[in-house]
């Protein structure tokens, strides 16, 4: 591993985003038909690896169900406007049509979100995605999982999402509970998916908490301001390849117990997802391309809950344009070339050009660094 040194006090590593690096076959093709793009985590199998992001522009209980229909794994953002008005249509309509103008102020968003979630319409929200017939996958911010986790379990979730720009293994708070991961996911009956980190040592502590898959990034990476706010990025290509050698080091420590790795931020093409999963990644949480569909809430206009913190937005409102519905998204036609459609398609092709049949061969491809 390279380390440059920044001066004579501070020295760094040399990592590289997935724009830097490129697929390089190497050896037989195949005929696309013959690829598999299935996935497992814990006891449930999807047909694809494509996870729709947990935010208010990209995932509705409606357009959750549409998804987790399509053979993917939707995630409801359970503190988003759904679970904080029974009818969210306007407030809706409000962050669209400000975000269509470009005159949405981080202000008015805070106003949106100011009103508290609603533990009833949790439960109801759950039920909607529950008689959908579809996997149901909630997700909170460690700040809420202590105090609203016994309503999502009782509800019925089937895979439990704690979210954040960054979480440990123990987040530790003057006020109120902490969140011990190790003991609330012994507790739990249900598969907990958490994240982001981005480091070797961050992910294998998740792992050994019982983390049953592992969120590698800050997700939100068309609308967020981490970088600006906080100082905080991660280039995804290295990230991924860390907590990749975590996920092998665990299963030989554990005896065998695999931990999904799920990259969540910068997927906002196929090309990324692509490599993403070269990379060492066994499934990618999406966002903005999902806000792009026709049939998603945020219809061409995309934000995370970031833009709405209370005291420290780190993220604003985009406006994306259009342009297919959900379905295309996932599986084309597309009718544009920026790899903003058929990610399931070119992923499909991609792994058949490098001659592999399912994501963890693919694994293996050649990878270069191409800067």
């Amino acid at each position: 591993m390279n380390n440059i040194e920044i001066g004579l006090a501070k020295r760094a590593r040399e990592a590289y985003t997935l724009d830097d690096i490129a697929i390089a076959p190497s050896r037989r093709t195949r005929d696309p038909h013959d690829v598999s793009l299935n996935w497992q985590i814990d006891a449930y199998r999807f047909e694809h690896p494509i996870v729709a992001a947990p935010m208010d522009s990209v995932m509705s209980p409606a357009s959750a169900a549409t998804f987790g229909k399509l053979g993917g794994l939707a995630v409801l953002n359970l503190e988003g406007l759904w679970t904080r008005y029974e009818d969210p249509a306007k407030a809706l309509e409000a962050v669209r049509g400000a975000g269509e103008s470009q005159g949405v102020t981080v202000r008015h968003l805070q106003e949106l979100y100011n009103q508290p979630v609603d533990p009833d319409l949790v439960t109801a929200r759950i039920k909607e995605l529950r008689d959908a017939g579809i996997t149901v996958a909630g997700s909170l911010s460690p700040q809420k999982t202590v105090d609203l986790a016994e309503v999502v379990t009782s509800a019925g979730v089937d895979i439990f999402v704690i979210r954040g720009t960054t979480v440990s293994a123990e987040y530790v708070t003057s006020e109120g509970a902490p969140l011990n991961l190790k003991q609330f996911i012994y507790d739990l009956d249900v598969p907990v998916i958490v994240g982001g980190c981005a480091t070797y040592r961050a992910a294998l502590h998740l792992m050994r908490a019982g983390a049953a898959g592992v969120l590698v990034g800050f997700g939100g990476g068309a609308t967020h301001t981490t970088h600006d706010v906080l100082g905080i990025r991660v280039p995804m290509a290295s990230a991924v390849a860390d907590v990749a050698a975590a996920r092998r080091d665990y299963l030989d420590e554990s005896g065998g117990r695999y931990v999904s790795v799920i990259a969540d931020g910068a997927m906002g093409t196929s090309g990324a997802i692509v490599k993403a999963i070269a990379c060492g990644a066994d499934a990618v949480m999406v966002g903005s391309p999902l806000a792009k569909a026709l049939d998603s809430p945020g219809q061409g206009v995309h934000w995370g809950m970031e833009a709405a913190h209370p005291d420290l937005p780190r993220g604003e409102v985009v406006s994306l344009g259009q342009v297919g519905s959900i379905e295309e998204v996932l599986f084309g036609p597309s009718s544009v070339s920026d790899g903003t459609m058929n990610l399931c398609g070119a992923l499909r092709r991609s792994m058949a050009t490098c001659g592999y049949l399912d994501l963890k061969e693919f694994q293996r491809v050649e990878v270069i660094v191409d800067i």
